[in-house]
């Protein structure tokens, strides 16, 4: 390990503390992402994932769910050429304030208030081509409460969507191994025409997170997320 690349010596931390920053300086996409100006390394997964799906293109209108620290909004913004002349718009909402990404919109809103999806459609100027959410609660230390919350977030990302897609629009969202809930699936299946587990290698291998890709949005008839 280099020089710059060690933990400086005499400051205390914690065992976990430590371990997640030896992580963070032994990650390629970490370095990878501070070399290229993205905000952070979750960027290239979904890279990865627009790679193989081409979800992203010219003039798309794009919505990203828990944007913050912005690294989603970048790709979407480069990849819609949202800041050229009949390029994309991107609109990027969180609960957070965060620092601008030039060719988006950010919204500092709670997209679970019942005013929200009628809110971005305005900005957007219509209805959006793709819904991404890379959201995820934090850990309470509990598997199955923490299971519990993802699935409702993902929930109430899913139902956004619903009220916030254009036909044919499509949607990333962030789960957990073994796939999305069920009756969530089995929604999304009736609303999209297609819907797939994805775990892009820029996905650390331990991690239990996995992403639902769900392609041709055909309209929300018997397809309310979670009854």
């Amino acid at each position: 390990m280099s020089q710059r690349n060690r933990l400086t010596p005499g400051r205390k931390r914690s065992l976990s503390s430590r371990r997640w920053l030896e992580r963070q300086l032994a990650d390629p996409y970490v370095a990878k992402a501070r070399r290229l100006g993205f905000r952070s390394r979750a960027a290239f997964k979904l890279i990865e994932i627009d790679d193989r799906y081409r979800l992203l293109r010219f003039g798309a209108r794009v919505v990203d769910l828990g944007a913050a620290p912005g690294g989603w909004t970048q790709v979407a913004v480069d990849r819609t050429r949202a800041r050229e002349p009949g390029g994309g718009r991107v609109v990027a909402v969180d609960l957070l304030e965060m620092e601008p990404v030039g060719g988006a919109i950010a919204l500092q809103l709670d997209f679970f208030e019942e005013a929200a999806p009628a809110l971005i459609r305005d900005v957007l100027g219509g209805p959006a081509d793709v819904v991404l959410s890379d959201m995820a609660p934090s850990s309470s230390g509990h598997p199955d409460v923490d299971h519990l919350r993802i699935v409702a977030l993902v929930e109430a990302a899913v139902a956004f969507a619903f009220d916030v897609l254009a036909p044919g629009g499509a949607m990333v969202a962030k789960v957990r191994q073994g796939g999305t809930e069920h009756r969530l699936l089995a929604a999304m299946k009736r609303a999209f025409a297609s819907v797939r587990h994805v775990k892009p290698p820029a996905s650390r291998p331990e991690s239990a997170e996995v992403y639902v890709v769900a392609i041709g949005f055909r309209g929300v008839a018997g397809a309310t997320p979670g009854e």
